[in-house]
Protein backbone atom coordinates (compact mmCIF):
# COMPACT_ATOMS: atom_id res chain seq x y z
CA UNK A 1 0.00 0.00 0.00
CA UNK A 2 2.90 2.35 0.73
CA UNK A 3 4.68 1.35 -2.49
CA UNK A 4 1.55 2.01 -4.54
CA UNK A 5 1.05 5.42 -2.93
CA UNK A 6 -2.29 4.53 -1.34
CA UNK A 7 -1.04 5.71 2.05
CA UNK A 8 2.10 7.45 3.23
CA UNK A 9 2.45 5.08 6.17
CA UNK A 10 0.33 2.48 7.94
CA UNK A 11 0.66 0.16 10.92
CA UNK A 12 0.16 -3.58 10.95
CA UNK A 13 -2.58 -3.13 13.55
CA UNK A 14 -4.59 -0.93 11.22
CA UNK A 15 -4.26 -3.41 8.38
CA UNK A 16 -5.37 -6.25 10.63
CA UNK A 17 -8.39 -4.23 11.79
CA UNK A 18 -9.41 -3.58 8.17
CA UNK A 19 -9.04 -7.23 7.25
CA UNK A 20 -11.15 -8.36 10.21
CA UNK A 21 -13.96 -6.05 9.05
CA UNK A 22 -14.04 -7.50 5.53
CA UNK A 23 -17.01 -9.69 4.63
CA UNK A 24 -14.82 -12.03 2.57
CA UNK A 25 -11.78 -13.57 4.23
CA UNK A 26 -9.98 -15.78 1.69
CA UNK A 27 -7.07 -16.32 4.09
CA UNK A 28 -9.28 -18.29 6.50
CA UNK A 29 -10.44 -21.85 5.97
CA UNK A 30 -12.46 -24.55 7.66
CA UNK A 31 -12.18 -28.26 6.91
CA UNK A 32 -15.37 -30.23 6.39
CA UNK A 33 -16.45 -33.60 5.04
CA UNK A 34 -19.62 -34.12 3.03
CA UNK A 35 -21.47 -37.42 3.68
CA UNK A 36 -20.80 -39.85 0.85
CA UNK A 37 -22.37 -42.99 2.26
CA UNK A 38 -25.57 -43.63 0.24
CA UNK A 39 -27.09 -45.29 3.32
CA UNK A 40 -26.02 -42.53 5.71
CA UNK A 41 -29.51 -41.79 7.01
CA UNK A 42 -30.36 -45.47 7.49
CA UNK A 43 -27.14 -46.36 9.31
CA UNK A 44 -27.12 -43.24 11.47
CA UNK A 45 -30.82 -43.66 12.22
CA UNK A 46 -30.27 -47.14 13.65
CA UNK A 47 -27.73 -45.78 16.11
CA UNK A 48 -29.92 -42.84 17.09
CA UNK A 49 -32.81 -45.24 17.67
CA UNK A 50 -30.60 -47.36 19.93
CA UNK A 51 -29.71 -44.29 21.99
CA UNK A 52 -33.45 -43.83 22.50
CA UNK A 53 -33.99 -47.52 23.31
CA UNK A 54 -35.44 -48.57 19.94
CA UNK A 55 -34.37 -51.26 17.45
CA UNK A 56 -36.10 -52.00 14.14
CA UNK A 57 -39.19 -50.13 15.24
CA UNK A 58 -39.59 -51.94 18.57
CA UNK A 59 -38.55 -50.87 22.08
CA UNK A 60 -35.53 -52.58 23.63
CA UNK A 61 -36.11 -54.95 26.48
CA UNK A 62 -35.10 -54.06 30.02
CA UNK A 63 -32.19 -56.52 29.79
CA UNK A 64 -30.89 -55.32 26.40
CA UNK A 65 -27.79 -53.12 26.53
CA UNK A 66 -26.14 -50.60 24.21
CA UNK A 67 -22.37 -50.07 24.27
CA UNK A 68 -20.54 -47.35 22.37
CA UNK A 69 -16.98 -48.45 21.64
CA UNK A 70 -13.86 -47.31 19.85
CA UNK A 71 -10.11 -47.17 20.17
CA UNK A 72 -7.95 -44.12 20.89
CA UNK A 73 -5.08 -45.13 18.66
CA UNK A 74 -1.49 -43.96 18.31
CA UNK A 75 -1.29 -42.53 21.82
CA UNK A 76 2.20 -41.10 21.95
CA UNK A 77 4.35 -41.55 25.01
CA UNK A 78 6.50 -38.44 25.12
CA UNK A 79 8.80 -37.65 28.02
CA UNK A 80 9.62 -33.98 28.47
CA UNK A 81 13.35 -33.29 28.70
CA UNK A 82 12.67 -30.92 31.60
CA UNK A 83 10.11 -31.56 34.36
CA UNK A 84 6.75 -29.83 34.21
CA UNK A 85 6.56 -26.77 36.44
CA UNK A 86 3.42 -26.43 38.50
CA UNK A 87 1.22 -23.36 38.00
CA UNK A 88 1.48 -20.43 40.37
CA UNK A 89 -0.45 -17.22 41.07
CA UNK A 90 -1.08 -15.59 37.69
CA UNK A 91 1.11 -18.17 35.92
CA UNK A 92 -0.02 -21.29 34.02
CA UNK A 93 1.73 -24.65 34.13
CA UNK A 94 5.01 -24.64 32.21
CA UNK A 95 5.72 -27.41 29.70
CA UNK A 96 9.10 -27.86 28.05
CA UNK A 97 8.93 -27.95 24.26
CA UNK A 98 11.59 -30.60 23.82
CA UNK A 99 10.75 -34.22 24.50
CA UNK A 100 11.90 -37.77 23.89
CA UNK A 101 9.64 -40.22 22.05
CA UNK A 102 8.97 -43.42 24.00
CA UNK A 103 6.64 -45.26 21.61
CA UNK A 104 2.89 -45.49 21.15
CA UNK A 105 0.01 -47.54 22.51
CA UNK A 106 -3.75 -47.97 22.01
CA UNK A 107 -6.63 -47.47 24.44
CA UNK A 108 -9.81 -49.48 23.85
CA UNK A 109 -12.91 -48.21 25.61
CA UNK A 110 -16.61 -49.07 25.74
CA UNK A 111 -19.32 -46.88 27.27
CA UNK A 112 -22.63 -48.31 28.45
CA UNK A 113 -25.03 -45.71 27.12
CA UNK A 114 -27.83 -46.27 29.66
CA UNK A 115 -25.84 -47.33 32.73
CA UNK A 116 -22.90 -44.86 32.43
CA UNK A 117 -20.39 -47.67 32.93
CA UNK A 118 -16.92 -47.64 31.39
CA UNK A 119 -14.66 -50.49 30.32
CA UNK A 120 -11.14 -49.96 29.03
CA UNK A 121 -7.88 -51.64 28.21
CA UNK A 122 -4.48 -50.31 27.11
CA UNK A 123 -2.51 -52.43 24.62
CA UNK A 124 0.69 -52.01 22.65
CA UNK A 125 -0.97 -52.30 19.25
CA UNK A 126 -4.48 -52.24 17.85
CA UNK A 127 -5.21 -55.52 16.06
CA UNK A 128 -8.16 -57.84 15.52
CA UNK A 129 -6.80 -60.12 18.23
CA UNK A 130 -6.43 -57.37 20.84
CA UNK A 131 -9.82 -55.87 19.99
CA UNK A 132 -11.56 -59.24 20.21
CA UNK A 133 -9.83 -59.88 23.53
CA UNK A 134 -11.16 -56.55 24.84
CA UNK A 135 -14.68 -57.36 23.63
CA UNK A 136 -14.38 -60.76 25.33
CA UNK A 137 -13.30 -59.11 28.57
CA UNK A 138 -16.46 -56.97 28.55
CA UNK A 139 -18.82 -59.69 27.36
CA UNK A 140 -17.60 -62.08 30.06
CA UNK A 141 -18.92 -59.74 32.77
CA UNK A 142 -22.48 -59.41 33.97
CA UNK A 143 -24.99 -58.22 32.95
CA UNK A 144 -23.71 -58.58 29.35
CA UNK A 145 -22.89 -62.28 29.58
CA UNK A 146 -26.51 -63.17 30.33
CA UNK A 147 -28.21 -60.38 28.38
CA UNK A 148 -30.49 -61.34 25.47
CA UNK A 149 -28.85 -58.68 23.25
CA UNK A 150 -25.80 -56.45 23.60
CA UNK A 151 -25.49 -53.83 20.85
CA UNK A 152 -21.97 -52.56 20.13
CA UNK A 153 -21.91 -49.24 18.25
CA UNK A 154 -18.62 -48.84 16.36
CA UNK A 155 -17.19 -46.84 13.48
CA UNK A 156 -15.57 -48.26 10.35
CA UNK A 157 -12.07 -48.76 11.73
CA UNK A 158 -10.10 -51.58 10.13
CA UNK A 159 -10.31 -54.01 13.04
CA UNK A 160 -14.12 -53.88 13.31
CA UNK A 161 -15.20 -52.97 9.79
CA UNK A 162 -17.97 -54.54 7.77
CA UNK A 163 -20.06 -57.66 7.92
CA UNK A 164 -17.04 -59.92 8.41
CA UNK A 165 -16.34 -58.28 11.75
CA UNK A 166 -20.00 -58.56 12.74
CA UNK A 167 -20.05 -62.27 11.87
CA UNK A 168 -16.73 -62.89 13.61
CA UNK A 169 -17.82 -61.31 16.86
CA UNK A 170 -21.28 -62.85 16.87
CA UNK A 171 -19.74 -66.28 16.31
CA UNK A 172 -17.87 -65.83 19.59
CA UNK A 173 -20.69 -64.12 21.50
CA UNK A 174 -24.12 -64.99 20.01
CA UNK A 175 -25.91 -62.24 21.93
CA UNK A 176 -23.61 -59.52 20.50
CA UNK A 177 -24.93 -57.35 17.65
CA UNK A 178 -22.36 -55.09 15.98
CA UNK A 179 -23.88 -51.85 14.67
CA UNK A 180 -21.77 -49.75 12.31
CA UNK A 181 -21.99 -46.00 11.97
CA UNK A 182 -21.86 -44.47 8.50
CA UNK A 183 -18.46 -43.38 7.19
CA UNK A 184 -17.33 -40.04 8.69
CA UNK A 185 -19.91 -40.15 11.49
CA UNK A 186 -17.81 -40.61 14.62
CA UNK A 187 -19.59 -37.53 15.97
CA UNK A 188 -22.55 -39.86 16.54
CA UNK A 189 -20.49 -42.25 18.68
CA UNK A 190 -20.95 -41.39 22.37
CA UNK A 191 -17.57 -42.82 23.36
CA UNK A 192 -15.99 -39.88 21.51
CA UNK A 193 -17.47 -37.55 24.12
CA UNK A 194 -15.62 -39.43 26.81
CA UNK A 195 -12.42 -39.46 24.75
CA UNK A 196 -12.55 -35.67 24.50
CA UNK A 197 -12.93 -35.39 28.29
CA UNK A 198 -10.06 -37.83 28.83
CA UNK A 199 -7.81 -35.88 26.47
CA UNK A 200 -8.47 -32.55 28.15
CA UNK A 201 -8.47 -33.70 31.77
CA UNK A 202 -5.84 -36.44 31.89
CA UNK A 203 -3.62 -36.46 28.79
CA UNK A 204 -2.86 -32.76 28.35
CA UNK A 205 -0.11 -31.83 28.85
CA UNK A 206 1.62 -35.12 28.14
CA UNK A 207 4.72 -36.31 29.98
CA UNK A 208 4.86 -40.12 29.95
CA UNK A 209 8.12 -42.04 29.81
CA UNK A 210 6.64 -45.54 29.45
CA UNK A 211 3.40 -47.40 28.92
CA UNK A 212 2.76 -48.33 32.60
CA UNK A 213 2.77 -44.64 33.54
CA UNK A 214 0.40 -43.70 30.73
CA UNK A 215 -1.77 -46.73 31.44
CA UNK A 216 -2.07 -45.77 35.12
CA UNK A 217 -3.12 -42.26 34.12
CA UNK A 218 -5.75 -43.48 31.64
CA UNK A 219 -7.26 -46.23 33.77
CA UNK A 220 -7.07 -44.10 36.89
CA UNK A 221 -9.05 -41.36 35.19
CA UNK A 222 -11.45 -43.96 33.81
CA UNK A 223 -12.21 -45.18 37.33
CA UNK A 224 -12.65 -41.61 38.57
CA UNK A 225 -14.91 -40.64 35.67
CA UNK A 226 -17.08 -43.72 36.05
CA UNK A 227 -17.56 -42.86 39.72
CA UNK A 228 -19.01 -39.42 38.88
CA UNK A 229 -20.51 -40.14 35.44
CA UNK A 230 -24.13 -39.92 34.42
CA UNK A 231 -25.63 -41.04 31.09
CA UNK A 232 -25.21 -38.40 28.42
CA UNK A 233 -28.39 -36.47 27.70
CA UNK A 234 -28.61 -37.34 24.02
CA UNK A 235 -31.16 -35.03 22.37
CA UNK A 236 -30.26 -35.52 18.69
CA UNK A 237 -33.01 -37.62 17.08
CA UNK A 238 -33.78 -39.12 13.68
CA UNK A 239 -35.97 -36.08 12.91
CA UNK A 240 -33.00 -33.80 13.65
CA UNK A 241 -30.87 -35.97 11.38
CA UNK A 242 -33.34 -35.62 8.49
CA UNK A 243 -33.36 -31.84 8.90
CA UNK A 244 -29.55 -31.79 8.92
CA UNK A 245 -29.31 -33.97 5.82
CA UNK A 246 -31.80 -31.70 4.06
CA UNK A 247 -29.63 -28.66 4.83
CA UNK A 248 -26.53 -30.51 3.61
CA UNK A 249 -28.37 -31.41 0.42
CA UNK A 250 -29.33 -27.79 -0.21
CA UNK A 251 -25.74 -26.70 0.44
CA UNK A 252 -24.50 -29.30 -2.04
CA UNK A 253 -26.96 -28.10 -4.69
CA UNK A 254 -25.84 -24.49 -4.21
CA UNK A 255 -22.20 -25.53 -4.50
CA UNK A 256 -22.90 -27.51 -7.70
CA UNK A 257 -24.77 -24.54 -9.17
Amino acid sequence: MVAQGIVAEISGTTIWRWLRQDALRPWTRRSWIFPRDPAFAEKAGRVLDLYHRQWQGLPLGAEDFVLSADEKSQLQMRQRLHPLQAPGPGRPIRVAERYRRCGTCVYYAAWDVQRARLYGQVVDQGTILTFDAFVGQVMATEPYRSAPRVFWVVDNGTIHRGQRAADRLQAQWPNLILVHLPIHASWLNQIEIYFSVLQRKALTPDDFSCRPILEDRILGFQAHYEHIARPFTWCFTCDDLQELLARWGQAGERRAA
